[in-house]
């Protein structure tokens, strides 16, 4: 597990005096199906913050990459009818790892977390005719491709969206690497 995994874990229970899987066994008691089921259940009658929501949720559905044996099948299941855009994600991920030996990816049901210190993008297959790419840079104005985000419930400031591999271009290269950098 990583580190900020741990972190996150360890405010959990400092914060609401239960552990993780105290919360896990919570959750599971109500049969909820949905990760978003989870988070409105949560936030709403437990007032947490959208980040711990998330974390339960994962960890309860099993969901994200510290809860399965292969990530390789998050990504399979990920791109399941939207195979073309598979090529995209890999040159992404690429360039993304060009960026620094301290990008940490982490696959999780329906997008892949990239991360340094902190989450700086998201790489999203959202369908089979359109590929999100979600960055965070708090403040910065929307230009270009980059517009400001309303999807991702605050997991990130901006998204570009991209409806075939022809859309990649060095604008949204050169944004990745700022929300890269503005995350060290």
């Amino acid at each position: 597990m990583d580190q900020a995994a741990q972190t996150m874990i360890d405010n959990l229970e400092k914060n609401t005096g239960k552990s993780l899987d105290e919360w896990v066994s919570i959750v599971k008691k109500e049969n909820f199906q949905k990760h978003g089921e989870i988070l409105k259940y949560l936030k709403t009658n437990h007032q947490f913050t959208h980040g711990f929501a998330n974390l339960v949720a994962h960890k309860t559905l099993k969901s994200d990459a510290g809860s399965v044996s292969d990530t390789d099948e998050l990504i399979a299941k990920q791109y399941k009818g939207k195979e073309h855009f598979l090529p995209l994600y890999q040159k992404l991920r690429s360039i993304i790892e060009g960026f620094g030996k301290d990008v940490e990816f982490a696959p999780k049901n329906a997008y892949v977390s990239v991360r340094r210190k902190k989450q700086f993008a998201m790489l999203i297959p959202a369908t089979k005719t359109r590929f999100d790419i979600g960055i965070n840079l708090k403040g910065q104005e929307p230009s270009g491709i980059l517009e400001l985000d309303t999807k991702s419930s605050g997991m990130v400031s901006h998204r570009m969206v991209i409806n075939h591999e022809e859309q990649y271009s060095k604008e949204l290269v050169d944004w990745l690497k700022k929300a890269y950098e503005a995350a060290g």
